[in-house]
């Protein structure tokens, strides 16, 4: 179901989802190499993009930034999980959500740093100060122009305590 589409720039072909094929390539090296943590951690996140691509009422084929989204879901995954083995005593099973969690962010994008975020978070809450925007409605507005920027690039959570902070709430 591999959707192929002409590139503009000499009719060469290539695929929608480029990291879905990267994924499904290293997945096969990593096999070869016998490195179990690599594939396994491959294996679930291959499963996880081709549960995405069934889910609603049509099947459909993910872009890379929907692939990214679901990579970012399952990392986040990870660090609660590694966090929450932490606290409980059980440091092997911590390691091994960590050696996963290390494996994802291979595949994502950088991360911005909490400066770059605060940045960013300025310059929409300056935007929409401009606006005369308040309380719930002046949240939504700077969320919708700064989600779009550090998009699999930051914690949303943290991004939305960013802007909670800035406006005052």
């Amino acid at each position: 179901m591999m959707t192929r589409v002409t590139d503009a720039t000499g009719g060469k072909m290539r695929s929608m989802a480029e990291l879905k094929d990267r994924l499904q390539s290293d997945l096969s090296e990593s096999i070869k190499s016998r490195d179990e943590v690599r594939s396994g951690t491959i294996r679930m996140l291959l499963a996880a993009v081709s549960t995405e691509e069934v889910a609603g009422k049509q099947a459909r084929e993910l872009s890379d930034d929907d692939v990214i989204t679901v990579l970012g879901r399952e990392a986040k995954k990870r660090r609660e999980a590694a966090q929450a083995y932490d606290e409980a005593g059980r440091g092997e099973l911590a390691d091994k959500e960590r050696a996963e969690l290390a494996v994802i962010d291979a595949y994502l994008p950088a991360q911005l740093s909490e400066q770059e975020v605060q940045a960013i978070v300025d310059a929409a809450v300056a935007e929409v100060s401009a606006e005369g925007l308040e309380g719930g409605k002046a949240m939504g507005a700077v969320m919708k122009i700064v989600q779009p920027k550090v998009k699999g690039r930051a914690d949303g959570a943290q991004v939305a305590a960013s802007v909670k902070a800035a406006l005052g709430m």
